[in-house]
Parts: C-alpha cells; structure tokens; sequence
C-alpha cells in the first residue's frame, strides 16, 4: 500500500469521521450545543479541505495512485454519509433527503465499479452536474451542522433550503449518469438473452 502526503490527508479525513459524530456524544458538561455544532462544523470543513488539497497536491507533486484514486472517493462518501446520519439524528435534514443521497452515492459507485470491469469506465466519468451536486452538499452540510444564525443569515433555513437543492441535484445526476451507461447495460441484457 503506497503513503504519500496525498494519501496521508485522505487517512486524515477517514479519521475525521469519529471525530465528527463523537463531538455530540461528549458529556453535556464537556461542551455547550453551540460549542458541539462550532467543532464539528469545523471538523467538516477542515476534512473538505483535505479533500481539495490531496487531488491538488498528488497531481502537483506527480504522486497519483491506484490506491489513492480508490481511496479518496471513498472517504469522501463515508465523511458526507456520517455528516447527514448525524444531522439527521439532530431532526436537522430529513430522512429522505440522507436516504437519497446515500443511495446515489452507493448506485453510482456499484455502477462505475461495473463499468470499469467491462472497460467503459469513459461512460461513467465525473460530470459538471455530479460536481455542480457534491458543491451543493457539501456547502449545505457544515450549515446545518453550525445551525446558529451567522452574518444575519439563518443557517438552518439556508442550509435546509440548499440540501434540497442538493438532494434534487443528486436525483438528476444519478438520470444522467444511468442514461450515459445504459446503451452498454441494454447490450450486455441482450448478449444475456440471447445465451452468448
């Protein structure tokens, strides 16, 4: 298994993840509830910024990897399913919309995993739109994760109103990304039917 600093901050962001949820389940005496939201907002946006800065920094410092191209998506996917189980364990976003992005980020993995086997992984590559949705989450997640007003803005609303936009987003990437497969998926079901 290679360890470069790329690969070093995606272990950090994984580890991030207890750390995250652990914060609202210190003792009440520990932490005030703002003080809770405030460490694990900071925690989040501290773990997004890892995930910028090893892309960056394995494509700076010619430090790509097979593992770490397998790696990193991973831990973001764990960070975003931790950060929405917590927010809706708070009553802060709905069921639904975590049921929904999860179950997208799960779909199109199993998807682009199937892909990559049958060599049409070009068909699954991330899009504008599937980039234009993690934007969305992951603004919207550190929101509802701080909750207290901020600059006058009402971060509960804001981050609510966004997570939606999100979740439809989600809807609307995962369309696009089973129409880019399906001419592949509709001819492996034919070669299936017809006993090759």
């Amino acid at each position: 298994m290679p360890f470069n600093l790329p690969i070093f901050l995606t272990w950090l962001r994984i580890v991030a993840i207890p750390l995250l949820i652990t914060v609202y389940f210190l003792p009440a005496a520990w932490l005030t509830v703002e003080e809770r939201n405030l460490a694990a907002t900071v925690i989040f946006i501290a773990a997004a910024i890892t995930d910028w800065a090893d892309g960056y920094l394995a494509r700076r410092l010619n430090q790509t990897s097979a593992f770490g191209a397998f790696l990193d998506p991973v831990a973001d996917k764990l960070m975003v399913a931790a950060a929405l189980i917590v927010l809706v364990q708070l009553g802060r976003t709905d069921a639904i919309i975590a049921s929904i992005i999860i179950g997208r980020e799960i779909t199109i993995s199993a998807l682009r995993e199937w892909m990559a086997k049958i060599g049409a992984s070009k068909s699954v590559a991330v899009s504008m739109l599937g980039k234009i949705k993690t934007t969305a989450q992951m603004v919207a997640i550190p929101m509802l994760l701080f909750q207290s007003p901020l600059a006058g803005v009402d971060m509960q609303q804001a981050g609510s109103l966004l997570m939606w936009v999100a979740a439809l987003l989600t809807l609307w990437s995962m369309g696009y990304y089973l129409r880019m497969a399906w001419p592949e998926i509709a001819r492996r079901s034919k070669k299936i039917d017809e006993g090759y």
